[in-house]
C-alpha cells in the first residue's frame, strides 16, 4: 500500500506518490461516477493501481495497491 496524493486540474486526474516523487495521469478508471469513483485504474506509465471506491471528492490522499 502507498499513499497517494489524487487532484484534479483542467480534466484530468493526477496521482503522485511523494515517496518515489512521481506524478502520472489516470488515464481508465473502473467506477467514474460522483457517488462510486475508483477502483482499477491504469496510469500514463502503465502501471495498474487499485483505489477503493467511494464517492469522488478531490484533491484527497488515499492508500492504493499497486496491482501491476
Amino acid at each position: 500500500m502507498a499513499k497517494v496524493m489524487l487532484r484534479e486540474q483542467g480534466g484530468e486526474i493526477f496521482f503522485y506518490i511523494a515517496k518515489k516523487d512521481m506524478e502520472e495521469t489516470i488515464t481508465q478508471i473502473e467506477f467514474d461516477s460522483q457517488e462510486k469513483w475508483g477502483g482499477k485504474v491504469t496510469l500514463s506509465n502503465g502501471e495498474i493501481w487499485w483505489i477503493e471506491p467511494k464517492a469522488k471528492m478531490l484533491p484527497k490522499e488515499e492508500n492504493c495497491k499497486k496491482i501491476a
